[in-house]
């Protein structure tokens, strides 16, 4: 464990390099630690550690990084809208990547990879040694060549304007995923809840297209149904949330229940 610790290596990022799909589950409930490893037994890549639609603090956040970094589970945040501040810290505190929502330009995905990544290829600040290497004392040089070479740099597509400047977006250097937030892609359509709607598919398309043009990854978030998943999927889409933990437990407990009363 301590030599995956040092080498800084993203098992996400391990996954999409070999043109695999990366496979995260979404944390909204979960409050301890003990979750990263649980969700690496279960076969999980990455982590969604979730501070735009929950109460989670960043101090819960940093905690349940740290020991994702440590069994081998990619952990990434989304924080809110613009918040690079937070973002920053995240990172600094042992997340290996960052969600940004509702992202609609170019310019706006590009203030952000500047800012998450260490010069020459960005502007982030250095705050010493970091638990991504599990605080192992790197010369500056190294550390941060690591550190930005697996960093997960996520935007969000939730709006007609973003798909529609989608290949400028895919085109920012520093971006890695675009990820499509279908929820509130379909709300701001006037289509909610309608995931498979043909509009959809094509800017899912749209997304995908603008992704291999520019050697970048499509993401999906929102689809959790096996229609959904295996159509985008089957479309180009390599990095998927394939849920939450509140509805993981809320299905598994509710299968129970469903059995026990059937039996006699």
């Amino acid at each position: 464990m301590a030599a995956a610790m040092i080498d800084g290596k993203s098992p996400m990022r391990e996954r999409l390099k070999k043109g695999e799909l990366a496979i995260g589950v979404g944390l909204r409930q979960a409050r301890t630690v003990d979750i990263a490893p649980a969700m690496k037994t279960c076969g999980y890549d990455w982590l969604f550690i979730d501070c735009e639609h929950n109460s989670m603090t960043l101090d819960m956040a940093v905690q349940i990084s740290v020991t994702a970094n440590a069994c081998g589970i990619t952990p990434i945040v989304r924080v809110p809208q613009g918040q690079l501040d937070m973002a920053t810290r995240v990172l600094d505190g042992g997340a290996y990547g960052i969600v940004m929502p509702h992202v609609d330009t170019a310019e706006e995905a590009k203030a952000i990879a500047d800012r998450l990544r260490y010069p020459p290829v960005g502007k982030r600040s250095i705050g010493g040694t970091m638990p991504q290497l599990g605080f192992a004392q790197l010369p500056a040089a190294e550390s941060t060549k690591i550190v930005n070479d697996n960093l997960m740099v996520i935007v969000m597509l939730e709006s007609p304007l973003a798909i529609k400047n989608a290949d400028a977006i895919a085109a920012v250097p520093g971006i890695d995923v675009l990820l499509v937030g279908t929820s509130d892609l379909t709300l701001e359509m006037g289509l909610p809840g309608q995931l498979m709607h043909a509009e959809v598919v094509k800017a899912y398309q749209t997304v995908v297209d603008a992704c291999k043009k520019h050697k970048k990854w499509a993401g999906m978030g929102g689809v959790y149904t096996d229609e959904g998943l295996t159509k985008y999927i089957g479309m180009g889409v390599k990095c998927v949330l394939a849920g939450n933990d509140m509805p993981f437990l809320m299905q598994a407990a509710t299968a129970r229940e469903k059995h026990l009363r059937g039996l006699k």
